[in-house]
C-alpha cells in the first residue's frame, strides 16, 4: 500500500536532507525521466515539471510523521527542509524497496542547485524536441531565469552523466 511512499522515503534517506520543495520536485522528475520507477504524474508549471501527487504524498508522509518538514523564513519567502524521522527510518527498514543506483543518483542531484535542476528537468520535459527547439522554449518560458547556452549544454551533459551512472 505504501510502496510509492517508501520509494520517496528512500530519497530522503539517501540525501539526509532535501532543502526546498522545488528541488524535491525536480529531483523526482529527473529520476523518473532517467528510468527510476516513480509513478507520480507531472505537468509543466511555473518552475518546470510539477506533480500534485508528489506534493500530496509528501504531506501524507509528514502527517504520518515519517518525514519532518521544517519551514524557515528566508527574506521574502519560506524555505522547507525535509528529513527522514526515526519512525520513517524504522518503516523503511521493513519496506521491501530496493532500487539500484537510486541512492547515489539522488544524492548527486541533491548537491546541485534548485535553479540548475529546474533547467535539467525542463530540458527533459521537452525531450522530444531538437536541442535548438528546447533552447528556444527555455529562453521563452524561463526568460526570468536568464539561462545561457552554456548552462543548457551543461544540463545536457549532466543528463548524460546521470544516465551513464546507471549502466
Amino acid at each position: 500500500m505504501l510502496k510509492e511512499h517508501a520509494k520517496l522515503m528512500g530519497v530522503f534517506a539517501a540525501c539526509g536532507e532535501v532543502i526546498g520543495r522545488k528541488k524535491l520536485q525536480k529531483m523526482i522528475y529527473i529520476a523518473k525521466k532517467i528510468s527510476f520507477p516513480f509513478q507520480e504524474k507531472f505537468e509543466f508549471h511555473f518552475y518546470g515539471p510539477y506533480s500534485e501527487e508528489l506534493t500530496l504524498r509528501v504531506e501524507e508522509l509528514c502527517n504520518m510523521e515519517f518525514i519532518d518538514e521544517v519551514r524557515e523564513k528566508k527574506g521574502g519567502y519560506y524555505q522547507y527542509r525535509y528529513t527522514l524521522t526515526t519512525e520513517g527510518e524504522a518503516f523503511l527498514e521493513h519496506a521491501a524497496v530496493d532500487i539500484p543506483c537510486l541512492r547515489e543518483t539522488v544524492a548527486e542531484m541533491n548537491n546541485q542547485s534548485a535553479r540548475f535542476l529546474e533547467l535539467v528537468s525542463t530540458v527533459l520535459y521537452f525531450d522530444t524536441l531538437t536541442k535548438e527547439e528546447v533552447a528556444e522554449k527555455i529562453f521563452t518560458l524561463k526568460r526570468k531565469q536568464r539561462y545561457t547556452e552554456e548552462e543548457i549544454q551543461e544540463a545536457y551533459t549532466y543528463i548524460e552523466k546521470l544516465k551513464n551512472n546507471l549502466q
